[in-house]
């Protein structure tokens, strides 16, 4: 019974329903939101009262949710399900809610089975599927009901509209024939959209596989990043060890001559020892005879130490130098060339590509008569004042700009340029189809060039008349372009002090690429190195 009793006061008195969005009145009566605002709409005086009570209102209030009735009705329905399911009820149906078959919009009423038996059948009264919003179905202007639909305003209207109101004269049709044209441009719309959203789920398909081989390469390449450091470890470590153990080595051998050269020493000491004590006694005889009866050759002897200790003395500083110095140059001989082996072995492990650079050339057959080609084919330049004679033809370029004769279909590639201080430059790569005249021959100003040019000290890549400003400085005039073809890729280094990555394109190629080349204004140049 308390349900019974709490369902009482969730019940609009309008439409015998439990609330939908409930609002109340200064007054204190709630009601649905739709269906105190039809009520006010249908009535002909325009003096806005409460059905309940007939509190009249100077305006029509600003209708505002009960958000504590909102909650409430909420509960309820939530504990009483059932309650839930009867939808839209029957309007005569006081006692209790059943739920309506057809709604009239003549009458504004929702129609059970039983009542909708008894319910007039005439043409005036246009049964629908249940609804509660009936508002939308009768002219605003005339209250009559809806049925014709004028193309020229889009707008639905009655037949007073049609016959004497502003919608006189125009072209209209039935509501039905109106709505099958509508549903009929929507099914177009619908198919482009299913066809639009298999090609999104396709691309979803794609971008998700492509996801998950990224994620596997960096698994793969940090696998292979530490076993190729883990060799380079090792690597050192053994050239480390065969080095130190030839600088050990020489110093055992120069350990070796300096102990020979103390022996010798140690000898010559004991000799000179010797000769100082026979002089001695000499010295402290008082037998003159005795003194000079020693032989001359000895006492030539004996005044020769000094000279020839000059020269002993000499031999045996260069003899100490000799022991002492260590093979310097055989050490770094040793390991420069461990470390150019293992720098060799790196690149090899990393397919580093084979530097293209001898093999590039510019083809002149192509050079627009604003660019000058060196004797060599490997430097393009841009004189104000110069500008060659060459003839026509359809390979050649209208301005500024030269194709390398090399082209690349295939493989990992990489060339070195250099380029001028001053003037306008640009490089990159282009299909041989690229047009030869107008804006579409720069490079990047189209989808068969990919470029990189400087700018004011920055740089800019440019791609299909896209550019992106790049956030490093120019800091060299050396840069490297490399090319992985298989792959889609295409990278620009700028050779600076670490090498820096500047960017890099991403393309399916469907052509072979050649190196293309622009400069203008200033001294600019380019050179392939």
């Amino acid at each position: 019974m308390a349900s019974d009793d709490l369902r009482d006061e969730l019940v609009c008195c309008i439409c015998t329903n439990i609330y939908t969005d409930p609002v109340t009145l200064t007054c204190g009566h709630s009601y649905c939101w739709v269906c105190i605002k039809r009520t006010w709409d249908n009535q002909e005086e325009r003096e806005y009262s409460c059905p309940e009570c007939r509190h009249r209102f100077r305006v029509i209030p600003k209708l505002k949710r009960n958000l504590r009735m909102c909650n409430i009705v909420e509960s309820f329905l939530s504990t009483h399900p059932e309650q839930e399911e009867v939808g839209i009820s029957c309007t005569y149906c006081v006692h209790s809610p059943v739920p309506a078959v057809k709604t009239c919009l003549l009458c504004e009423a929702s129609l059970c089975e039983v009542h909708l038996r008894v319910h007039s059948q005439s043409a005036e009264h246009v049964l629908t599927e249940p609804t509660t919003s009936l508002g939308n179905r009768k002219c605003s202007v005339h209250k009559e009901i809806l049925k014709y639909y004028c193309s020229e305003d889009a707008a639905c209207i009655c037949v007073s509209c049609r016959l004497d109101g502003e919608h006189r004269g125009h072209a209209v049709e039935t509501l039905n024939v109106a709505s099958e044209k509508k549903k009929e441009k929507l099914r177009n719309i619908l198919q482009k959209l299913t066809s639009r959203r298999e090609e999104a789920e396709k691309r979803v398909q794609s971008l998700q596989e492509l996801r998950r081989e990224v994620s596997d390469k960096p698994a793969g390449l940090t696998e292979e990043v530490t076993a190729l450091i883990g060799g380079i470890k090792e690597q050192l470590e053994a050239l480390e060890k065969r080095v130190l153990s030839e600088i050990s080595r020489q110093e055992e051998q120069v350990s070796l001559r300096v102990s020979d050269l103390i022996r010798q020493m140690e000898i010559k000491k004991e000799d000179l020892s010797r000769k100082m004590g026979h002089i001695e006694e000499l010295c402290n005889m008082t037998d003159p005879v005795t003194v000079l009866q020693v032989r001359e050759s000895d006492s030539a002897d004996y005044c020769d130490t000094e000279e020839g200790d000059n020269e002993d003395r000499e031999r045996d500083d260069n003899k100490v130098r000799a022991a002492g110095d260590l093979d310097v140059g055989l050490i770094s001989a040793t390991l420069h060339s461990g470390l150019a082996g293992i720098v060799t072995g790196i690149k090899r492990q990393l397919h580093v590509p084979a530097n293209m650079a001898s093999d590039m050339l510019l083809d002149v057959n192509t050079a627009a008569n604003t660019a000058t080609v060196s004797g060599d084919m490997k430097t393009v330049s841009w004189h104000r004042y110069m500008k060659q004679r060459r003839p026509k033809t359809p390979e050649r370029f209208e301005h500024y700009q030269v194709l390398s004769s090399t082209s690349f279909s295939s493989g990992r590639h990489y060339w070195e340029v250099e380029r001028s201080e001053s003037g306008g430059w640009r490089v990159g790569m282009a299909y041989p189809s690229i047009a030869r005249e107008g804006l579409q021959e720069v490079i990047g100003w189209n989808n068969k060039s990919w470029g990189l040019e400087g700018y004011y000290n920055q740089y800019i890549v440019i791609h299909d008349s896209k550019k992106t400003l790049l956030p490093h400085p120019v800091s060299s005039r050396r840069l490297r372009i490399v090319l992985d073809y298989e792959a889609g890729r295409m990278s620009f280094y700028e050779l600076c002090d670490p090498i820096r990555h500047l960017h890099t394109f991403t393309a399916t190629f469907t052509e072979p690429l050649h190196a293309i080349f622009g400069v203008c204004g200033g001294n600019a140049w380019l050179r392939i190195y």
